[in-house]
């Protein structure tokens, strides 16, 4: 998108705009496109961020009940503690004009591939068992798996390391360095912290549930940055206090996240964490893992200011000061 490469986005869910790292330089290149398609159940930041030209698409909900030709589905989803289980709508739809996710995905792939397409797009809408015993077939590990969604509270998607089951010529558990470990640079600046992106308790991926955070004695906020004793009392500071955080980058672009709320918490000295996605900006495109290109979201190099929002000086160059 940057390059102008890409024309148009489509997105099924989520809230891409907010998720992506960079928001200066990533949202420019959304709005730099010729089209934006967002298929969504509900409103959200990456509606407002998108190309020249936009539509969003309404879709049938989890909640909603999915009526096919086969008659009521279930989709299948996986739970924080890898438990795999059936999910059907109860609520009847909001519109009869609404198509499942399936249907859509379905939809397109067929307008896509034609008449030349192999795979029969109707019969996988038709029946959504028929998309799980394709996954089956590809996936050993769901073996049986129409019959044992079936089962109240579904079935436990297991791994043989959490079983303490060793698929090794040894038997035996093997630890491996790997190329890049500790290949971060050692920043003996002091007034220099590693940042890194948290969520709260009450969120999944970027939907917010609440404003609180139970995990960590928050409540009712987002706009905090957790720091610890000791590098408070380097820096002049104490709870409560307003500050920016911007990133120490080395491509010359300043990102700046404004009016934080420090909130004391015992992180190990040299660290700071706030939330995500509101401190994705902080995060440069340059700093990824060079294979699989996940951003660097948990070792962000920041400096910390004294907000401008605030009355009060900036804090010295020097927290020793």
């Amino acid at each position: 998108m940057m390059r102008g490469d890409v024309k148009v986005f489509i997105a099924m869910g989520g809230n891409f705009a907010a998720a992506i790292p960079d928001w200066q330089i990533t949202q420019a290149a959304l709005r730099n496109l010729d089209l934006s398609v967002h298929v969504s159940t509900k409103l959200n930041r990456s509606h407002l961020v998108h190309g020249r030209d936009a539509v969003i698409l309404p879709c049938l909900g989890r909640t909603e009940i999915d009526i096919q030709s086969s008659g009521p589905q279930s989709t299948t989803v996986e739970d924080s503690m890898s438990m795999v289980h059936a999910s059907a709508g109860r609520n009847e739809p909001a519109s009869e004009h609404l198509l499942s996710e399936p249907a859509i995905v379905a939809g397109m792939a067929r307008a896509t591939l034609g008449d030349g397409s192999v795979v029969d797009w109707e019969q996988f809408v038709a029946d959504y068992d028929r998309i799980r015993d394709a996954i089956e077939d590809v996936f050993p590990i769901f073996q049986g798996y129409n019959a044992r969604i079936r089962v109240p509270g579904g079935f436990h998607l297991t791994s043989t390391a959490r079983e303490r089951i060793w698929a090794t010529a040894s038997g035996k558990a093997n630890f491996l360095i790997f190329d890049g470990l500790g290949e971060d640079t050692i920043e003996d600046d002091p007034t220099v912290l590693w940042l890194s992106t948290i969520r709260s308790h009450d969120q999944y991926n970027t939907t917010l549930y609440s404003m609180s955070d139970r995990y960590r004695g928050v409540y009712g906020q987002r706009d905090i940055v957790f720091l610890n004793k000791s590098e408070m009392e380097k820096r002049s500071l104490t709870d409560g206090d307003r500050v920016d955080l911007v990133t120490a980058s080395t491509d010359g672009i300043e990102r700046r996240v404004t009016n934080l709320r420090i909130v004391g918490y015992s992180f190990p000295d040299g660290c700071c964490a706030a939330y995500y996605p509101e401190t994705n900006p902080l995060v440069p495109l340059y700093a990824h893992d060079p294979i699989s290109f996940t951003p660097s979201s948990k070792g962000i190099p920041v400096r910390v200011e004294r907000s401008r929002a605030v009355p009060g000086a900036d804090l010295p160059t020097d927290p020793q000061e």
